[in-house]
């Protein structure tokens, strides 16, 4: 599995347990960012677009749970495993009603912690082994090559990497200033709001050639998101 363009945030109010929790992360691959308290999360996960959040419950200035449920309510749909000692069943049925989509109590045992995050990247569309997986699209890491429904889809270089910037985004809407850099890159100096739209449109009918599936749709005012 290709982990190192995966990012994970990580809240977690004890340092040793934040420092063991990332310790495992990095070691397994992940991009790990950590935070003390929910201070600049959201700042954060607006411009970086993590793939997942693993989140204590007992955090100063506002429980885990309510700062999750504030997240939903803003529209953002990352991926969240509560890791907590708050292990009752009323626990448990507040995280998940709070927003939640997995609930691990402490202490843990880390294998069973990458384990769950595997899970859920798999169910959301971020990984899959060395492919990547979204809806019925299939991208190979290692061939480069892109399958719907088990027929082959002949993409560019450039193409390729555009659609897996917005496999590792699913559902949030990205800004041309951030495609411009995660895809073109270095080779953005002549880049244009046309150079884009130009691509975006290349892609879309490769990968959707009768408009039926509808995998991109644009965001106005701000650009493109994968539905």
């Amino acid at each position: 599995m290709q982990k190192d363009n995966i990012e994970i945030v990580v809240i977690e109010d004890e340092p040793d347990i934040l420092e063991l929790i990332e310790y495992h992360l990095q070691k397994e691959g992940y991009a790990v960012t950590g935070f003390l308290s929910t201070e600049n999360v959201e700042r954060f996960i607006e411009e970086e677009s993590p793939a997942l959040m693993i989140v204590d419950r007992n955090l100063p200035g506002i429980e885990g749970s309510e700062f999750v449920a504030y997240l939903r309510e803003q529209g953002y749909d990352i991926p969240v495993i509560f890791l907590t000692a708050r292990d009752k069943d009323s626990d448990l049925e507040e995280g998940f009603r709070s927003g939640g989509d997995d609930y691990m109590t402490k202490p843990f045992k880390s294998t069973e912690l990458l384990l769950r995050i595997e899970a859920l990247l798999r169910r959301s569309g971020v990984s899959s082994g060395d492919k990547v997986k979204y809806r019925d699209m299939i991208l190979d890491m290692h061939q480069h090559t892109l399958s719907i429904e088990g027929k082959q889809i002949e993409l560019t270089n450039l193409e390729f990497r555009l659609l897996h910037t917005f496999i590792k985004n699913p559902h949030q809407p990205l800004d041309r200033d951030f495609l411009r850099d995660e895809v073109w890159g270095d080779d953005s100096t002549d880049f244009h709001d046309k150079t884009i739209n130009v691509a975006m449109n290349r892609l879309k009918k490769k990968i959707d050639p009768n408009s039926e599936k509808e995998y991109i749709a644009p965001v106005w005012g701000v650009g493109y998101k994968l539905v």
